[in-house]
């Protein structure tokens, strides 16, 4: 039992990283660069151009803050009690709900205080959406939960042996 709580707090704890990353990296952007701005770092590939998201991922529901905003916070609150009540046993699920709930309280932080999302990374050869540490880290959490499928069908597909 206390391996499972050890395992619970591990989560939060590496959650909380992940959203200290995205709040610092925020602030540092706002700071340095400020809104109607940007600024090349990798040529042809990378500026970093802040802008003020007021919807999801990809901009879809713009305006709609106010139930984004629950939404996120309604999220969070699930993710925890499901942290708490039933640690993830393997290590890429461990891993995409950490990511999961570090994105998620990163972006919901910006819509609950702000009033939107602060996303920055803008990929210049690509008609891409500009995005955040936040979002990076939910996408990752994706990529961790498949990866995790994959491995749990291995495990469970029957090998079959030639005679």
């Amino acid at each position: 039992m206390n391996q499972l709580k050890s395992r619970s707090m591990k989560i939060i704890i590496y959650s909380f990283f992940i959203v200290l990353l995205d709040q610092v990296s925020k602030f540092l952007m706002l700071s340095i660069l400020g809104f109607e701005r940007s600024k090349n770092i990798i040529p042809n590939l990378l500026n970093f151009t802040l802008v003020k998201n007021k919807g999801a991922a990809f901009s879809l529901f713009s305006n709609s803050t106010n139930i984004l905003t629950i939404i996120s916070m309604i999220a969070t609150l699930i993710l925890i009690i499901i942290i708490l009540k039933f640690p993830p046993k393997s290590f890429w699920n461990f891993t995409g709900v950490t990511y999961l709930l570090g994105g998620t309280v990163g972006n919901g932080i910006d819509r609950l205080f702000k009033g939107y999302v602060l996303d920055f990374f803008e990929l210049v050869p690509i008609n891409f959406p500009i995005f955040n540490v936040a979002d990076i880290s939910i996408n990752l959490a994706i990529l961790c939960f498949l990866i995790d499928i994959l491995k749990t069908k291995d495990k469970s597909t029957p090998k079959y042996s030639k005679k």
